[in-house]
């Protein structure tokens, strides 16, 4: 990969989580939970265009076109926030209770997903704003994905040591897929065609690919420590792993599975990204340093 800039976020501290685009305005979104923050960046200019304050410990963020509708999902006060996307004034708050986390966009109809509390994921309409289904876990989902192909939402439940299996329209887990000797699984991808998932284990850190018809393990790879995001890039056959340790794990596909190919080292504590695909670019977190340096955001342009 090839470090393409670095987009400053000046006074953020502490720690930031999850990351989301608005690909028709070219802006991406920083939840930074440690700061109370999600910083708004223009991607033409690299940088700040606003930054929305005054929120709870901010960890999911995602953009909907249904409604037009930036969503953050707060973890001290269990709230989803709701915003416009094109002047950022509040519309509507969505209270869940407790640590909302991640954020899904469920492509048929528009819903958020959110994952929340002691173990459920709730469906909300960006519309409306309002909260519409709920859908119980055995505990705190973590990483999750939908498949497109079946309505199934694939949850890592680390807590229950298990990937849960969800019919989104049945509301209820249908199946619980186990990998023996693992644990602590956080970051979650789905492939293009969805015959692979990817689930990333902190203990001991290692790549997971599964067959998303069986939940049987395809391949497992040793991948860096303090995982938190994952992607799979289907236009170069490529998986990206982003740790906390400071890198990002890149695997190369072939026929023969995937394989590890690089370490790019970025930051101590850098354990969030986000691959736009229609961008071409991977963006990772890098928290403010200890020295007094800024956080910002590394933007990685995949070698071809």
């Amino acid at each position: 990969m090839v470090l393409e800039r670095t987009i400053p976020l000046k006074g953020v501290s502490g720690r930031i989580d999850h990351l989301a685009v608005d690909l028709g305005r070219s802006r991406l979104f920083v939840a930074e939970l440690g700061n109370n923050t999600v910083d708004v960046i223009d991607l033409a200019s690299g940088q700040a265009l606003h930054r929305i304050a005054d929120l709870k410990e901010p960890q999911g963020v995602a953009y909907t076109k249904q409604g037009d509708v930036l969503a953050v999902a707060n973890a001290g006060d269990g709230s989803v926030r709701l915003f416009r996307a094109d002047d950022f004034s509040a519309v509507g708050t969505v209270a869940l209770g407790d640590d909302a986390d991640n954020i899904r966009v469920e492509p048929r109809r528009g819903h958020l997903i959110v994952g929340y509390g002691r173990g459920g994921l709730a469906i909300l309409d960006s519309t409306s704003r309002s909260l519409v289904g709920t859908i119980s876990l055995e505990a705190h989902p973590e990483g999750f994905q939908i498949d497109p192909r079946t309505q199934r939402v694939l949850v890592n439940v680390p807590d229950a040591r298990q990937i849960a299996v969800v019919d989104l329209e049945a509301r209820k887990q249908i199946a619980t897929w186990k990998v023996p000797a693992a644990r602590a699984n956080f970051p979650m991808a789905i492939d293009g065609d969805a015959a692979r998932l990817a689930t990333v284990f902190r203990n001991p850190a290692r790549l997971i690919l599964l067959d998303t018809g069986t939940g049987g393990v395809v391949s497992s790879l040793p991948t860096c420590a303090d995982s938190d995001d994952v992607f799979f890039d289907a236009k170069r056959r490529r998986i990206y792993v982003s740790c906390g340790e400071g890198a990002v794990d890149v695997f190369q596909g072939s026929a023969a599975g995937y394989q590890a190919a690089d370490r790019i080292k970025t930051s101590s504590g850098a354990r969030t990204s986000l691959f736009v695909p229609e961008l071409d670019r991977l963006f990772v977190a890098v928290r403010a340093g200890l020295l007094g340096s800024d956080a910002s955001i590394l933007v990685f342009r995949p070698a071809p």
